[in-house]
């Protein structure tokens, strides 16, 4: 099983992720995970931690992870996007088929002052795309 295990551990965190540096090269051949650094995913900062030397492998590493994290992250919050359509989509039929006066009177306001800032905001975004010159 050891033979199969990465060279680095991410223990990801808010905002970024623990680095861990693997280590099997011992007598008992255990695990051992020393803490080599802690990045930031949104800004790619890297810290040492402690004493601890970054090679050129653990930066090339980390950064691929940071690349490859942000990515994942900027994939999962068009997911995100996409499932609230969905969501909305399902809370029109909910209100048209399914809801009671009384439960459409705990959602009203709060659902169209939420949709009204989404339109103001989208329908702005689309504006100064529309307005930019093409080049």
């Amino acid at each position: 099983m050891t033979a199969d295990l990465p060279n680095y551990y991410f223990r990801v965190r808010e905002n970024g992720a623990t680095v861990f540096r693997v280590n099997t090269e011992n007598r008992q051949r255990r695990i051992e995970m020393d803490e080599i650094a802690v990045i930031n995913v949104k800004n790619g900062n890297i810290k040492p931690h402690g004493d601890a030397e970054l090679t050129q492998a653990d930066t090339a590493a980390i950064g691929a992870w940071v690349e490859a994290r942000q990515t994942q992250l900027a994939a999962r919050e068009v997911d995100d996007i996409l499932r609230t359509v969905d969501h909305l989509n399902l809370t029109t039929q909910w209100a048209q088929s399914r809801a009671t006066e009384a439960q459409l009177e705990a959602v009203t306001d709060s659902l169209l002052m939420a949709m009204h800032d989404l339109r103001s905001t989208l329908v702005r975004k689309k504006a100064d795309t529309l307005m930019k010159p093409q080049g």
